[in-house]
């Protein structure tokens, strides 16, 4: 439904007008007349049912007879159709915290996720009319759209490739923002922002994905060594060969090499063995 504007005439105007007709009516009641202050007390009635106040940040929605006459969404004190029904809805920004919810990743890994959806109302009378109470319905969606954007990627990617649920939490929270914009476009609210509050494996297999990315870290720990080492001896033979140091036959190449490998990729610091003989 599209929202409709009033622009309503100043309630202070209407509360004199009032005054006046009671005023009038209470005179002439008192010089013992009968019609005319009777329909002058009837009218400061149906003037008094118009007034309505606006409060800051919010909108009052105005129906007269099953009829949507519009929207009053500046704050004061103002007059509108007498006996309409009057509805107020808040245009503040608001906070939804979702419960921590067991989701099944891409991989099929049970997982446990959680957000904070930061929205406000734009349209009152969507919100109004064409859901049934709206804060369920941004609850419920907004479930909907975390559970969704869960299950298309993993937790975590151990082949660093790709989207994971933990290493791109950024792209994830706007990626569920905007699922969330398209689902929520219906009830006349605006998403100001998703975020991920909570983020972790299910408690069954809790243990099992730690051991996992333990030995993940450890196997790429490992592999940067290696290539580290290799880089180091290979700078340190082509060393001693451009400055003519030392002329090494294969044989002691291959037991430099191996002296070189086991001192830098040890985890303890190695213990030198002096060679006072030769090699053969």
């Amino acid at each position: 439904m599209k929202e409709k504007i009033l622009h309503p005439v100043s309630g202070f105007w209407v509360i004199a007008l009032f005054i006046v007709c009671l005023g009038g009516g209470i005179y002439g009641a008192s010089q013992e007349y009968v019609i005319v202050p009777l329909i002058l007390i009837f009218i400061a009635t149906v003037l008094l049912t118009s007034i309505t106040i606006v409060q800051p940040n919010k909108a009052v929605v105005v129906t007269f007879f099953g009829q949507y006459v519009g929207t009053i969404a500046t704050s004061g004190m103002w007059a509108v159709t007498p006996f309409s029904i009057r509805k107020t809805i808040s245009l503040r920004v608001r906070n939804f915290n979702s419960v921590k919810l067991k989701v099944n990743d891409v991989e099929g890994n049970p997982i446990e996720i959680a957000a904070v959806i930061v929205f406000k109302v734009i349209n009152s009378a969507k919100a109004l009319f064409d859901v049934d109470k709206y804060m369920a319905f941004v609850e419920i969606q907004s479930e909907t759209a975390l559970r969704h954007v869960a299950s298309k990627y993993p937790y975590d990617n151990f082949n660093e490739t790709g989207m994971s649920l933990r290493a791109n939490a950024d792209e994830i929270a706007k990626e569920l923002a905007v699922e969330l914009q398209d689902r929520l476009s219906l009830s006349g609210v605006e998403v100001i922002e998703a975020r991920l509050t909570h983020l972790a494996y299910s408690t069954e297999i809790a243990s099992t994905m730690l051991q996992r990315q333990q030995a993940s870290a450890i196997l790429s720990a490992r592999q940067i060594i290696v290539e580290g080492a290799v880089g180091m001896v290979d700078m340190a033979i082509r060393k001693l060969k451009e400055d003519g140091v030392v002329e090494l036959d294969e044989e002691r190449k291959a037991a430099m090499i191996n002296n070189l490998m086991v001192a830098i990729v040890s985890e303890r610091g190695a213990s030198p063995i002096i060679n006072a003989g030769s090699l053969y």
